[in-house]
């Protein structure tokens, strides 16, 4: 009787750990060594622009429609940079936000003309049923971010 409850208890335990945290991969597995600080790239964009970057940071951010990018908060408060992949390539699910990621993929840094953010903003209010002001668009604008190829992420 003691052996069984014995047993049954290391059972449980293990069962507990399992369950209790660890960490959970998508996409490609991380290869770069050195981590890259996220205010790094972010106060100089194009010494990193085409870098492969290893990153890490807490998740802020999901991509509601399809899972197709998270964004990672900086070392520096009211920073972050978001982590794209091709779609359907990696799905991140939603319940990821409030989670730690360690990150790797390519700094993209793409400059965006007045006409084609003009563009893509009547897209997007189309597909989302809203109304988008030309008026808002003020100039050229750097879009910046990591083309996502694999992603550890820390869970709960």
């Amino acid at each position: 009787m003691k052996r069984s409850l014995l047993v049954l208890l290391v059972a449980v335990l293990f069962t507990t750990a399992a369950f209790a945290g660890g960490k959970k991969n998508y996409g490609k597995e991380l290869t770069v060594k050195e981590t890259t600080k996220i205010s790094d790239i972010i106060a100089a964009p194009e010494k990193f622009n085409g870098k492969r970057v290893k990153v890490a940071g807490p998740i802020v951010d999901v991509c509601k429609t399809r899972g197709c990018w998270v964004k990672l908060g900086s070392d520096k408060e009211f920073e972050a940079i978001r982590f794209k992949v091709e779609d359907g390539v990696i799905v991140f699910p939603l319940d990821l936000k409030g989670q730690n990621a360690v990150a790797e993929g390519i700094v993209s840094v793409k400059k965006i003309s007045v006409e084609e953010q003009i563009k893509s903003g009547k897209k997007m209010a189309e597909e989302h049923g809203t109304a988008f002001d030309e008026s808002t668009v003020k100039g050229p604008k750097t879009i910046l971010q990591i083309d996502g190829e694999g992603a550890q992420v820390e869970t709960k």
